[in-house]
């Protein structure tokens, strides 16, 4: 069974990279909220609520790394769909850069203790 601390870590390190997995979604075109939410919920890791998501697309928007239109929609009420901004797209490509060599070198010490244990 996974104790409390390592649970806590991975919530905290789910937390601290959600915003970059949001704006790769949007890397390829703009989406609505619960798209996002939806979309994250495919990757079992990333399963978040609308409750945790629009508050961070506020934040995006905020930071000006997204941005929104509201449009009709034929399934209810108007949605406001969200689009990476030019600067949304530059921080994703710059987590991505630091993201993969700190991936890589937790993944080695992970392996490397699995291997001593």
């Amino acid at each position: 069974m996974t104790s409390e601390k390592a649970r806590s870590g991975v919530s905290q390190l789910r937390r601290g990279v959600l915003e970059f997995c949001v704006l790769a979604l949007l890397r390829d075109g703009e989406k609505y909220g619960f798209e996002l939410v939806r979309d994250l919920g495919t990757a079992q890791a990333m399963v978040t609520s609308e409750g945790t998501i629009y508050p961070l697309l506020s934040r995006l928007r905020r930071d000006e790394l997204v941005s929104s239109s509201w449009r009709d929609s034929t399934a209810g009420p108007p949605r406001r769909y969200y689009t990476l901004t030019p600067a949304g797209l530059l921080a994703l490509k710059e987590f991505t850069a630091e993201w993969t060599p700190f991936r890589d070198a937790v993944d080695r010490l992970l392996t490397s203790e699995e291997n001593t244990a």
